[in-house]
């Protein structure tokens, strides 16, 4: 087999393809799992100040040329009325049907110059674009470092993000950083190397994402511990890094909506038996009865807000017919801390036993969907869970029909899988049980919530 519609063929049903999957959650490669512990890695996000690695995690695609803002704009929902040389938006693609394909940031390097930086699906939608269409374009690609075997990248990229960012930065430039509105860029000079500077906030709280040539990795890295230690900065490790999405509010786990479809079928025969979409895992206790259930849209992911039907773009009529609703909306799911101890105690018996909840992530595929239920029905899907130390809880992020959204309403979470679970490596032995769980804000932090008040999680910056 050699390309993602022969692996689908040869499957035959992709629900139970997908469920099977061999690959548990994304791996966050390259830095120790904990610097610290846990706790204090979450905690620091929330109180003093941390340092994210994220060189080594994500493709990055570099996109060049005088096609480059025609073609992305072209490929993605956004707006790019307005978008300019050092600013970067959350860029959001979906198929000629309307459901999204993934997301990641694109950055605005330079006149022609783009990066975009995420999880693989966007890139290959690009770079599928740009090798079947007529775009003058060059693109570059930067594979993530668990994909490749010399443990280069072109770039790094840091953040330093929390109350006492910016305090950690003005000792890292020797000055005072500029204050920029979020999703802009600056240059700045760190340990006298020229630093890209994206304003920006990962967790909840006020940063700046920095980037630049590996060869400058070290320097600039060694820079920020220094700068960080007079205002109590943590080093934030692998286990940690999956779980502050849960306190912002993004959801960063979408199966991309390519697997059906006449309209994608030359796609999917273009994409490799090896790519991503290939190799997608999806875990939890929402069954459907065909692929399509779990094919998201914008709304679904709190995204609607970046849709603008102001430029052509694919899947813009079917957004259009979308539109008017009605749709699911974005929120939190607090889970009841007496029934989370009744799952955890459940592993103290030698009897049956709930799956097990690890800590602080506990997702355990590519593609969490674990059911949210009223009354026995599914009213919505949870698709990231985990705990928050700040908060002493532990939360999930969700989407629910529009009269179930209201923050206190109470649902179930039915976590686990049925029959006994898949057979994913993740996942042992286990039966399904219910989880009461009270409907919370998007972003659950209320920290977050005024810090995202202007900014890329609840509008689209221009």
């Amino acid at each position: 087999m050699s390309n993602l519609e022969q692996v689908l063929g040869q499957a035959g049903d992709i629900v139970e393809l997908l469920r099977n999957q061999q690959t548990g959650p994304n791996a966050y490669p390259g830095v120790p799992a904990e610097y610290s512990n846990w706790r204090e890695e979450q905690w620091a996000w929330q109180h003093s100040a941390v340092l994210f690695n994220q060189s080594y995690h994500m493709v990055d695609l570099a996109i060049q040329g005088p096609d480059a803002f025609a073609l992305l704009n072209y490929l993605g929902v956004n707006s790019f009325k307005g978008f300019t040389v050092d600013k970067a938006k959350q860029w959001v693609p979906v198929t000629p049907e309307g459901y999204v394909i993934g997301d990641g940031i694109l950055f605005y390097l330079a006149e022609n110059s783009f990066n975009l930086v995420g999880r693989a699906p966007c890139a290959e939608w690009i770079e599928y674009h740009v090798a079947t269409g007529d775009w003058d374009v060059t693109l570059e690609r930067d594979e993530r470092t668990a994909m490749r075997s010399d443990g280069k990248r072109k770039s790094y990229r840091f953040q330093v993000q929390g109350p006492n960012a910016f305090k950690v930065m003005n000792d890292a430039v020797g000055g005072e950083v500029p204050v920029l509105k979020f999703f802009n860029m600056t240059t700045l000079k760190i340990a006298g190397k020229d630093v890209r500077a994206l304003r920006h906030g990962m967790a909840g709280q006020p940063g700046y994402e920095l980037f630049g040539p590996w060869e400058d990795y070290k320097a600039v890295h060694a820079a920020l511990v220094e700068a960080g230690k007079p205002h109590d900065m943590k080093l934030v490790g692998g286990r940690t890094y999956s779980s502050n999405t849960l306190e912002s509010g993004w959801i960063p786990s979408p199966l991309p909506a390519v697997y059906t479809g006449e309209s994608l079928k030359a796609y999917r025969e273009w994409l490799p038996a090896t790519s991503y979409e290939a190799k997608a895992s999806i875990g939890g206790s929402f069954v459907g009865a065909s692929v399509e259930d779990y094919y998201l849209t914008p709304w679904d992911l709190g995204y609607g807000p970046f849709v603008k039907f102001d430029h052509d773009f694919i899947g813009r009529e079917a957004l259009e017919k979308m539109a008017e609703g009605p749709h699911r909306r974005k929120v939190t799911l607090a889970l009841d801390n007496e029934d989370v101890l009744r799952v955890m105690s459940s592993m103290f018996s030698k009897g049956d036993r709930a799956k097990f909840m690890e800590f602080p992530s506990a997702v355990y595929s590519m593609h969490p969907y674990d059911c949210v239920l009223v009354d026995g029905q599914t009213v919505g899907l949870s698709t990231w869970i985990g705990y928050s130390w700040n908060e002493g809880r532990m939360l999930t992020l969700a989407m629910v029909e529009e009269k179930f959204a209201e923050p206190g309403t109470e649902v179930t979470l039915l976590w686990g899988e049925p029959d006994g679970g898949t057979r994913k490596p993740t996942v042992e032995r286990h039966v399904q049980t219910e989880i009461k769980a009270v409907v919370s804000p998007v972003p659950y932090s209320e920290v977050a919530r005024d810090a995202y008040a202007e900014s890329w999680r609840t509008k689209q910056p221009a």
